[in-house]
């Protein structure tokens, strides 16, 4: 059975590390069970898959409808998350959590955690999520901002998307667009 951690720095974050069984053929590992987070219903749920090459970083978006749950099948990154929600006891907080396809792990980041992913080698991520895809529900924050406190580890400028270049600092977002 997994271990299912909460996050010391980021309340509602948790950790999972994974139990494999392996022989000679090969290995067997359960990724996600809805009764390891009781706190969602998970009645609306969408499977995706995202690949990326070393080097890029996706973020940082947050939600007021919807958790994440990942887990890196292949290669290496480096998961960003900091706390936005307005009532938190974490507000402000900030991690970065390296996943790979080794340690056997996932993320679970509730509704309101900003999250983004630095891709160390060509990466892909299998992410689960309780609601189906909103374009209006995912919005973003700078992933460059210092004041977020984030230390991504980087080796120059990563590979940004259009839209994620143009996130703006968490100082010109209203606060009624943050979530509680």
């Amino acid at each position: 059975m997994a271990e299912v951690r909460e996050s010391e720095l980021i309340r509602g974050v948790f950790l999972v590390e994974l139990v494999s069984h392996g022989d000679s053929r090969g290995r067997f590992t359960e990724v996600f069970r809805k009764e390891w987070f009781p706190q969602r219903s998970w009645e609306r749920l969408q499977w995706s898959r995202s690949e990326s090459q070393a080097g890029v970083l996706r973020g940082l978006h947050y939600h007021h409808h919807q958790v994440d749950y990942w887990h890196c099948a292949a290669g290496r990154m480096r998961a960003g998350l900091v706390d936005l929600r307005l009532d938190s006891p974490t507000r402000g907080n900030a991690q970065v959590v390296e996943l790979d396809q080794e340690n056997l792990s996932a993320l679970f980041i509730p509704v309101g955690v900003a999250h983004g992913f630095y891709t160390i080698t060509d990466v892909m991520l299998f992410y689960l999520v309780d609601n189906y895809y909103d374009g209006a529900d995912e919005l973003g924050v700078a992933w460059n901002d210092p004041a977020l406190g984030l230390d991504w580890g980087l080796d120059g400028d990563p590979i940004l998307s259009e839209r994620d270049g143009q996130n703006c600092p968490l100082s010109e977002i209203p606060s009624a667009d943050l979530p509680r």
